[in-house]
């Protein structure tokens, strides 16, 4: 797959390493940080193809999806990314929907820059955020329809508070994921969006979303307590990691436009440490 063909696995870590990629995560045993870093990988391709290729992404975008069907009808790949990813699959016995609904994603954006109310943007996440934590829980065999759905609201609320850290950012590529019945309840003109400085009523609005990401961490965090091994740290570790960016959120007072909005290791550490001890937050 061209747009994909010089990315090689050790360039994915060194990127993880810039990101907010859970520290946790770091003390994982090698099998289990190599099958994560795939699928990182492979979340970051596909996000790269939407947001960032020169080219037709659409047609990007399905050739990847052409490519991860083929993995599963056993057809094999010469794509690096895409066979550090067809060995996970093989040896976690992995579903192939939440691959797919992570393109759907991207395919998504391509054609839809607003998300009239917060269940719109919720539907948008169960493409965009809950895949990843159904294939977390597969990649440590402890998937169950319970536990995908307590999940499924971790995930949506780390995509909440990252669209809450980027709203500058996806403004200047023409998306807003601020709800717009929230921008007008609030009071908030999207041209708002474009200041170098949030307005009281943006950073009133940021806050309010904020807590609505905290309440969603905290319901789902009862997912910790019901895993095992290093499935339980992986899990807090990512859960901590959305508790800690709410706590960045609120040091900016709501102004992520003129403030840096990332969360701090050590809040991550200590996140984790209480999640993986109590089982939940």
């Amino acid at each position: 797959m061209a747009a994909v063909d010089s990315v090689t696995a050790g360039d994915w870590q060194h990127r993880e390493a810039g990101e907010n990629f859970p520290v946790a995560l770091r003390v994982l045993p090698a099998r289990y940080r190599e099958r994560l870093h795939a699928v990182y990988a492979y979340a970051r391709t596909v996000d790269e193809l939407g947001d960032s290729y020169p080219g037709d992404r659409v047609a990007a975008l399905l050739e990847m999806r052409a490519g991860v069907a083929a993995l599963w009808a056993g057809q094999g790949t010469t794509d690096p990314v895409l066979s550090a990813l067809d060995r996970v699959r093989r040896d976690c016995d992995l579903d192939e929907q939440p691959f797919q609904d992570l393109i759907e994603a991207n395919l998504v954006d391509q054609r839809v820059a607003t998300y009239p109310t917060v269940d719109d943007l919720v539907g948008y996440c169960r493409l965009s955020a809950d895949p990843v934590g159904r294939i977390v829980l597969q990649v440590f065999g402890q998937s169950t329809p319970q536990r995908a759905a307590l999940s499924d609201r971790v995930c949506t609320a780390l995509q909440i508070v990252e669209h809450l850290q980027d709203v500058a950012e996806d403004r200047r590529a023409g998306r807003v994921y601020l709800p717009q019945e929230s921008l007008s309840g609030y009071g908030v003109p999207e041209s708002d969006l474009d200041a170098s400085r949030a307005s009281m009523a943006l950073r009133r609005l940021i806050l309010a979303e904020a807590d609505r990401a905290e309440t969603m961490l905290r319901e789902g965090s009862a997912l910790v307590g019901q895993l095992h091994g290093w499935a339980r740290l992986a899990v807090a570790g990512f859960t901590a990691g959305g508790l800690a960016t709410v706590a960045a959120l609120r040091r900016t007072e709501g102004d992520v436009m003129a403030h840096d909005a990332s969360p701090r290791k050590r809040d991550i550490l200590r996140y984790a440490a209480a999640l993986t001890i109590r089982g939940r937050a």
